[in-house]
């Protein structure tokens, strides 16, 4: 069984929440969320923000802040081998009330059908709302290129702030 060992990224005044499924080995590795140079994840976010690709995690905090956003994962903890989202098993879910209470949570969107599918059975039942899918920037995702990634994810700037 592998635990999540990354903390929620949030404050108060974050008003959008990303999920993610579970964090790769790289990002594991780097206690941070979409470590690995491949994942497309803070390109996308600073092409949809307007600003530079953050390189450090107190950059790529500073960016989610900024911006209003909550970042952490459907999954606490599972069995997976290595990063393959499609090896996971016995499934046990983040509780998200913490973020939920503490922060005025406006949309949430997920990032992969990976997630989706765990926030659907496990997580939506007791949080009772809804979350948007947009397309995985995992390089596992190759169909997706960074331009209709960006294209997609503007969606979460148009949520108030």
């Amino acid at each position: 069984m592998t635990v999540h060992p990354i903390s929620p990224v949030y404050d108060t005044n974050s008003k959008i929440l990303i999920l993610g499924s579970f964090p790769s080995v790289k990002s594991r590795e780097e206690m941070f969320f979409y470590g690995h140079p491949q994942n497309r994840f803070w390109k996308v976010i600073a092409s949809v923000f307007e600003c530079d690709v953050p390189e450090t995690i107190e950059e790529k905090k500073k960016l989610l802040f900024e911006n209003g956003v909550a970042l952490w994962d459907v999954i606490a903890s599972c069995e997976i081998e290595g990063s393959a989202d499609s090896s996971i098993k016995n499934v046990k879910v983040n509780d998200l009330s913490k973020i939920l209470n503490e922060a005025d949570i406006k949309a949430i969107f997920i990032n992969g059908k990976t997630a989706e599918k765990y926030f659907k059975k496990y997580t939506k039942p007791k949080i009772k709302r809804d979350a948007q899918c947009l397309p995985s920037t995992s390089p596992a995702n190759a169909a997706w290129s960074v331009e209709r990634l960006c294209e997609k994810w503007k969606v979460i700037k148009e949520i108030q702030r």
